[in-house]
């Protein structure tokens, strides 16, 4: 549970990609697992993103790429949320992401990232155990 009720997580699709079937079953499986899921929709900017995080007051933001842009968009979403002193919004991410790039990005301070092969499970897991007052 977050500080006061259910986590809250911002499901995102950043960039140009038109794909959001897995951002969709993530959502869904967020929401089956009681948490409050804000789904952005398609072609957000990262800006867009955050601004929405902050208003909703989210305990974390999920971003789903496609098309390969995960460092810049990543990398633009963690100084935003620096930017505005929203630290405390962990950023985890999914899709198709090459391993080489997964410990750069865990650097820049991605929590987490999900390949293509994890489960829906797997994510409710993390997000319960690494996301809200108890993970603190």
């Amino acid at each position: 549970m977050g500080l006061s009720g259910p986590i809250r997580v911002v499901v995102a699709k950043p960039g140009l990609d038109g794909h959001d079937r897995g951002a969709k079953v993530i959502a869904r499986a967020l929401r089956d697992a009681g948490m409050e899921v804000i789904y952005t929709g398609l072609h957000q900017t990262p800006e867009q993103i955050v601004g929405t995080a902050i208003q909703e007051d989210a305990d974390a933001i999920g971003l789903s790429i496609l098309s390969g842009a995960h460092n810049t968009l990543f990398a633009k979403v963690l100084e935003l949320l620096r930017d505005r002193e929203a630290e405390d919004i962990k950023v985890f991410g999914g899709g198709i992401i090459p391993e080489d790039d997964i410990a750069p990005l865990k650097e820049i301070g991605v929590a987490e990232i999900f390949t293509p092969g994890a489960t829906t499970t797997e994510v409710v897991e993390w997000i319960r155990t690494n996301v809200g007052r108890l993970a603190a």
